[in-house]
């Protein structure tokens, strides 16, 4: 299924541009999602309401033709770029051959990201082709509304990513505990380390890939984005946050789960039981027209009312809820629509993570996390995991 790219068209008609270009990698998701073709090295592409057109090497040129969604596949080879190198050098020579290939598509005014090479643009510029940046990101905010057949792929690594910590939460609920109160797993001391390789060895077997998961115990883990490090303890919160991309897809899934080898004190399970009342109330408020901002604010006031400080009731604070509420997940793990102040309002097919959490070098940390996509009449939960601290 193709991506409706009315919201595009729009755009271009209100800035009375003829297209929207890109010269970068498919590390760029906008582009991606344009053309659906995954290229390592940069690569022209440029949208009409007509067509999509890629300007690509001798190298992928076979491949674009096959992969990509593009309507017109054209090579370097078509512009003599050999030739225009020799002349110019690297940088003028893609310049030139965007300028003719832009010609062919009929183009002679474009929309780019911010991030567009400043060299390309000047060249362009200087053929008399209009480039105006699109400093609101309008390919990023149509990509943001999923269709079906995307958030199925979210589904689908999402399930790749319970696979994970299921275990994860086998290792640490599992383990048992040596004399210095560290956690140990067929003899060994159970490290961060080794929980991270057996979560990312799962995801490789469902088809997923990830390299920056987090296991962070402790002291550690008071630290939101802390990946996490040695030996885990018993007695202390454990955060599990695993983000995987599906390997064919190319979609995320995102999915944190806090939890504690032992019993936990009083103020540790307060925490964990707030914490969970917080992503109930923000999951209250999840539906079409809500805004991102009404749903952090549903966090930061269950933490409010049990007295615990947020970065949103007091800026300077180092402890508590210091975070947003959640983001958009896809292409990229973070994306719009941004759970936060400010936050824009939500939209049916707007997948999300609703994550609250607490944080305290003396305490550690807590956080959990679901994501869920935006229906027409609120939303449908795409986690199936058990939410609890302790066995």
């Amino acid at each position: 299924m193709d991506p409706d790219f009315a919201r595009l068209d729009e755009f271009l008609d209100e800035q009375g541009l003829d297209g929207y270009a890109f010269h970068d990698d498919a590390s760029n998701s906008d582009l991606y999602y344009v053309t659906g073709f995954d290229a390592p090295d940069p690569y022209f592409a440029v949208y009409t309401p007509e067509e999509t057109a890629v300007l690509v090497s001798s190298l992928e040129y076979g491949r674009a033709k096959q992969e990509s969604r593009a309507d017109t596949v054209k090579r370097h080879a078509d512009y003599d770029y050999r030739a225009k190198h020799a002349e110019h050098g690297e940088r003028e020579a893609q310049a030139l051959m965007a300028e003719e290939f832009l010609a062919d598509v009929g183009c002679e005014s474009l929309a780019v990201q911010a991030e567009f090479p400043v060299a390309t643009a000047d060249v362009l510029r200087g053929k008399e082709i209009t480039v105006e940046p699109d400093e609101d990101g309008v390919v990023t905010d149509v990509r943001a509304t999923k269709t079906d057949e995307e958030i199925e792929h979210v589904r689908t690594a999402q399930k790749a990513n319970e696979a994970a910590m299921a275990r994860a939460e086998e290792l640490i609920r599992g383990a048992e505990t040596n004399d210095d109160g560290e956690l140990v797993h067929d003899g060994d001391v159970l490290t961060s380390e080794f929980v991270k390789q057996e979560i990312e060895v799962e995801l490789l077997r469902h088809g997923c890939a990830l390299d920056e998961t987090i296991v962070a115990c402790g002291r550690d883990a008071a630290d939101p984005h802390n990946r996490g490090s040695g030996p885990l303890e018993a007695g202390e919160f454990v955060v599990v946050d695993i983000f995987p991309r599906d390997k064919n897809s190319k979609y995320h899934a995102d999915m944190t789960r806090t939890f504690l080898n032992g019993t936990p004190s009083e103020t540790q399970q307060e925490w964990y039981d707030v914490t969970h009342e917080a992503m109930r109330a923000a999951l209250d408020v999840v539906e079409p027209g809500a805004t991102g901002e009404e749903v952090n604010q549903a966090v930061v006031d269950v933490y409010t009312d049990h007295d615990f400080p947020t970065v949103y009731t007091d800026p300077e604070t180092e402890t508590g809820f210091i975070h947003s509420t959640g983001h958009g997940v896809g292409l990229d793990v973070h994306e719009q629509p941004s759970l936060s102040q400010g936050g824009e309002e939500l939209r049916p097919g707007h997948v999300i993570t609703i994550e609250p959490g607490l944080y305290d070098p003396e305490v550690g940390g807590v956080r959990i996390e679901d994501i869920v996509v935006v229906t027409e009449d609120g939303y449908e939960n795409l986690t199936d995991y058990e939410i609890s601290l302790a066995d």
